[in-house]
């Protein structure tokens, strides 16, 4: 990715913390580019790819645990900047000749005195900030060299820099918004220390994608795979820029679509410069995740299955040699890839057969977050109804769908998902996503004079602004029970109805 960016970027090295995405998207945000690697990537390469500074993320593990995540002792002598943030200062500091230990916990905002004279504070506005904390552990002492810029009550070193080897950490969360002037602090690190021009923007990276897909593709055709959602709806208005009249969407409808979307797809992109193809495959979906139980494996199938159409499509075409995605950077991120641990696999990244029939795959959005993804769509004139609409899972309700997919079930899902949506959308502010979940549970009820025993629908509504992290939407009690009372009593085989209000992490955002 980073070739076809600029030559100022800021290295994020992964240690299993939660926040490395909103790390590397608020990094992006104040207009530098930004990657994640894994954290034990060699120093050597590090220095070949000559970041403008690096940042170590948070992490689940003790340093001193004999399993905890390590980076190579070189990155600090190849006189980059480094921040470290939480398990990042605790890396940094031990690595270097501090000392790590367990101390009283600290979750939550807390109270920190930091000293301003610091570059890394400068023009914060207080002394005293709130900031977030998550953190067991905490640095005793020191590594030589190092000074005290900031504490809390329970943390003596909450905050250290070593200016001369431009070495920070901060054993808080400056990215997360709950800590004030946290996106200034990290505004200083990268412009102040790293002394990067802040040279990225999202329109260079529209002219940098068209120059980069018109040399992949040549005189080929392009066949995109196209789910109606932001992402692929992004792709190929950027595809049709690059490669006008070359090419071909395939809409395949796999039978785990909400109510009337493949029709209301079908209507919007029909009308569009392009050529849209739809495939209606319902029943084979259904029948090749018939008995599946297995989020992992509904997932896979559905993935490879998918591409069995695209190849068969390419063939009816003929001569159709490249394969697109609107593949996004989290995609990459929770399936595996250069991270390692599998969140969930994306249809479009662990679904897909290792040996495709195409010559090659065209992701053109691969490197971006969500949030940019829909800043491209607006530069690319989609409209905004587009832009904004909620995000789908590539495998639709199939993995809204608990346990054993059928169509009685996604039937069911559907209406209830389709009432949910109905009542959100008469409300002011509406949550970032919202969906309803068939938990395959049965539970007791009462109808009239009668009991029942059918099943239970849960609602997911979330507030988000990546879609990396997420806090459930404090919906009133009053929607709440208009919804779950017109659910109930619209669809016989449902007698109860809840409401999911866990956070990501712990939960993701889909429960399957």
């Amino acid at each position: 990715m980073i070739e076809n960016n600029k030559k100022e970027f800021i290295l994020v090295l992964d240690f299993g913390g939660q926040y490395k995405e909103l790390i590397a998207r608020t990094v992006r945000e104040l207009h530098v580019y930004s990657e994640i690697k894994p954290g034990y990537i060699p120093a050597s390469e590090i220095k070949k790819m000559s970041p403008s500074g690096i940042i170590l993320t948070g992490g689940p593990k003790s340093v001193y645990a004999d399993n905890a995540h390590k980076c190579d002792s070189d990155i600090f002598k190849l006189g980059i900047p480094v921040l470290g943030i939480c398990y990042g200062i605790h890396l940094m500091c031990h690595i270097l000749g501090g000392e790590v230990i367990r101390g009283k916990s600290e979750y939550g905002v807390i109270k920190a005195n930091l000293n301003d004279s610091s570059e890394l504070f400068r023009g914060i506005g207080i002394s005293q900030s709130s900031v977030l904390m998550s953190h067991t552990d905490y640095v005793k002492t020191l590594p030589e060299g190092f000074e005290r810029i900031g504490e809390t009550d329970n943390c003596q070193n909450a905050a250290c820099e070593n200016k001369k080897l431009r070495l920070y950490g901060v054993q808080f969360h400056p990215e997360a918004s709950h800590t004030a002037g946290g996106k200034t602090i990290l505004k200083n690190f990268l412009y102040d220390i790293c002394g990067v021009s802040g040279n990225y923007k999202l329109d260079d990276y529209i002219e940098a994608q068209i120059k980069e897909i018109q040399k992949k593709a040549g005189d080929e055709k392009i066949l995109l795979a196209l789910s109606g959602g932001v992402d692929s709806s992004v792709c190929a208005a950027l595809l049709a820029k690059a490669v006008p009249n070359r090419l071909y969407c395939v809409f395949v409808d796999h039978g785990f679509m909400r109510l009337n979307e493949g029709d209301e797809i079908e209507r919007v992109f029909s009308n569009k410069k392009l050529n849209f193809i739809r495939v209606n495959a319902q029943k084979r979906f259904l029948l090749k995740i018939k008995g599946v139980i297995d989020p992992e494996r509904k997932r896979k199938i559905i993935g490879e299955e998918f591409a069995g159409i695209f190849e068969e499509e390419a063939e009816k075409l003929g001569d159709v040699r490249l394969l697109a995605q609107g593949t996004i950077y989290p995609d990459i991120i929770e399936s595996g890839g250069e991270m390692g641990a599998v969140i969930k696999s994306h249809h479009n990244v662990g679904g897909l057969p290792e040996k495709l029939a195409f010559a090659g795959v065209i992701e053109p959005l691969r490197g971006l977050f969500k949030d940019e993804v829909r800043v491209i769509g607006r530069k690319l004139g989609l409209p905004e109804s587009l832009v904004k609409r909620q995000p789908f899972p590539g495998p639709g309700l199939a993995i809204r769908v608990m346990g054993e997919v059928t169509e009685e079930k996604l039937e069911i899902l559907r209406r209830a998902d389709y009432i949910l949506c109905d009542e959100i959308s008469k409300i002011r502010k509406k949550p970032e996503q919202y969906f309803a979940v068939f938990t395959d549970i049965r539970s007791v009820g009462v109808k009239g004079d009668s009991r029942t025993y059918d099943y239970v629908i849960a609602i997911r509504a979330v507030e988000t602004t990546d879609f990396m992290t997420c806090e459930y939407a404090a919906i009133s009690h009053k929607i709440l029970s208009r919804i779950s009372v017109r659910i109930v009593n619209e669809i016989k085989e449902i007698s109860r109805v809840v409401y999911d209000i866990t956070g990501k992490p712990p939960a993701t955002l889909e429960w399957e």
